[in-house]
């Protein structure tokens, strides 16, 4: 086959242990090491909680893209979902375009917080260093899927050893400066609520990453069995270890210095020797680093689904023999990603990046219950209760609109 034919098909290679590790890695290095401090901003001392209110959110949604996943195991799954859901080929189109458009705006979100823990560091200017980053990155996105895979696998392992650190460390400071432990718990004040809610738009940021397991499940070995186990897996440690990370850096940083970091987690270090810090900082820089490279395979493989399907130009989905991957869409994700972190803060790119993946999340919903309210089909897929995107709908709009109190 010639190695430029747009026939070239994705390669299935990714197993449980691989696709779990691959949504911890984008949505741990894509949330807590860089969005605790302005969600703490927000919420102040119940910032932690509003990691809670997410991952309620979160849950819901993520059981129906486990189902629609195992019905649907392609690329651009969700636009894949929409279209079987409301039968309306424009709105698929419009549900990938913004599910590629999350996933480049949260990897440069990420990229500029990778680059201000590397600044810290080393000094250089935090322009330069994110172009660096984005550029190593789509090296490594380019090289294989399973390659990239091991490589962000490696990585999510260092990122969740260095969260667990963080809290072990922040747990033995005798005098913490920050927020005692049992203040961090809500009162039923209607304006203590209403900032909690508007945090968990930000702290929604943090999980975002287990829909893009349903982009690859083109790649996974076994998709019917293994993306729900992966889905339930990536939400579970990821919440444990957010409501560890942030209540341990409310209680040891204070919230004037907490809100104001771009990289939150270094400044429970504050006080610690100059090895420690520097090894802190070593490890955040590759977690961030991490969530740059997991959304940019995810955008890239939503941008190939839709060109594959006749969406978009067929160039797109050019898949080179040699590396089996979709780089020509790669390429494109990769120079959106330059533009947005030379031109966005990253407060803005995370607001926006968690606006478009709620508006996806309700549709995501709505799709599964058109498709539950009619006869259903013989083969073998995961099952949720009709309830479950119902209140999938509910729990994201409610979400959504909590960004505009």
């Amino acid at each position: 086959m010639n190695a430029v034919e747009p026939q070239q098909k994705l390669r299935r290679a990714l197993t449980t242990p691989l696709l779990t590790l691959y949504g911890l890695g984008v949505t741990v290095g894509a949330g807590i090491y860089v969005l605790v401090g302005a969600t703490a901003n927000i919420a102040g001392p119940y910032a932690a909680f509003s990691f809670v209110v997410a991952a309620l959110v979160v849950s819901l949604t993520a059981l129906s893209y486990a189902e629609l996943a195992t019905r649907y195991p392609v690329s651009a799954g969700e636009a894949a979902y929409v279209q079987a859901g409301f039968q309306r080929n424009w709105m698929a189109v419009l549900v990938g375009l913004a599910v590629a458009a999350s996933g480049v705006i949260s990897a440069s979100a990420v990229a500029i917080g990778a680059a201000s823990y590397l600044h810290a560091l080393t000094g250089v200017g935090i322009s330069v260093l994110t172009i660096s980053v984005v550029l190593l990155m789509v090296l490594i996105a380019i090289w294989g899927i399973t390659e990239s895979v091991v490589v962000a696998a490696v990585i999510t392992v260092i990122e969740i050893a260095g969260l667990l650190f963080v809290i072990s460390w922040g747990m033995s400071i005798e005098e913490p400066q920050g927020y005692a432990l049992s203040s961090m718990m809500p009162s039923l004040d209607i304006d203590v609520w209403r900032g909690i809610f508007a945090a968990s738009l930000l702290a929604f940021f943090a999980f975002v990453g287990f829909e893009d397991m349903a982009n690859v499940a083109e790649e996974v070995k076994d998709p019917v069995r293994t993306i729900p186990k992966a889905i339930l897996l990536t939400l579970i440690l990821a919440t444990v270890l957010y409501l560890g990370t942030s209540m341990t850096v409310l209680l040891v940083v204070p919230i004037d210095v907490l809100s104001a970091s771009a990289a939150p987690l270094s400044l429970v270090f504050s006080e610690a020797p100059e090895l420690i810090k520097q090894g802190f900082s070593a490890v955040a820089i590759v977690a961030t680093v991490n969530g740059v490279l997991i959304q940019m395979i995810m955008a890239s493989r939503v941008i190939y689904g839709l060109a594959d399907r006749g969406h978009l130009p067929k160039t797109l989905a050019t898949v080179p023999q040699t590396t089996q991957t979709p780089v020509v869409a790669t390429l494109l994700v990769v120079a959106t990603i330059l533009f947005l972190t030379q031109t966005l803060p990253i407060g803005i790119l995370a607001e926006r990046t968690s606006q478009i993946v709620l508006g996806v999340f309700v549709l995501v919903n709505v799709s599964l219950i058109l498709l539950k309210m009619k006869p259903s089909k013989s083969e073998e897929h995961f099952h949720v209760p009709l309830f479950v995107p119902i209140l999938g709908v509910i729990t994201s709009t409610l979400l959504f609109g909590a960004g505009f109190l």
